[in-house]
């Protein structure tokens, strides 16, 4: 019978593996990207009432902190484009501009108020799909975050996480927009 030479060679590998050999599997689990949407939202609520309880310089602190721990710029560039901001800096490469976008306060973003500042009370995602590929998942849906005085804003929001050598799930993708509107 024949049989692929990949297939021979599957089994030739798992015959030989021992239980003593490390494995390291970056396989990315849809309860892990559920966890980091998760968290991003949390982030977003703690950056807002950190904020309002203690300051924008507080706030700023806590969202480097963010920014390093959920986000990939430890990795290259983030291909970062958040919701409300305008040409020539729309998009957001650098810790940086992400930073500036979050919290605001940075001269060289004067355009930025700080995103995460506004006062946020609650956020949820709910994803249209989810597509995991090994060490990579991208989420497509909306990111609803209630305001407080209780009105929801929604927006349209992909994600594209890539699970790094640490193995934690590190965005490297973060495309957000407001829904179209029809006039």
């Amino acid at each position: 019978m024949y049989r692929p030479a990949f297939v021979l060679i599957a089994a030739t590998l798992a015959a030989s593996a021992s239980a003593n050999t490390p494995v390291y599997n970056a396989n990315i689990s849809e309860a892990e990207v559920l966890a980091a949407q998760t968290a991003w939202c949390d982030a977003l609520v703690a950056i807002s009432k950190t904020g309002e309880e203690q300051g924008q310089a507080a706030a700023k602190k806590l969202a480097g902190e963010v920014i390093d721990a959920a986000y990939g710029y430890n990795l290259g560039p983030v291909a970062f484009k958040p919701t409300l901001t305008v040409a020539p800096q729309t998009f957001r490469t650098t810790r940086d501009g992400a930073l500036a976008y979050f919290v605001g306060g940075d001269a060289n973003f004067k355009n930025d108020s700080g995103f995460a500042l506004k006062g946020w009370t609650a956020c949820r995602a709910e994803n249209a799909a989810i597509l995991i590929n090994g060490d990579v998942a991208t989420t497509m849906g909306n990111v609803i975050i209630t305001g407080k005085d209780g009105k929801l804003t929604t927006v349209d929001k992909t994600w594209t996480f890539k699970k790094s050598d640490d193995g934690k799930l590190r965005i490297v993708v973060h495309h957000s927009s407001l829904p179209y509107s029809n006039p």
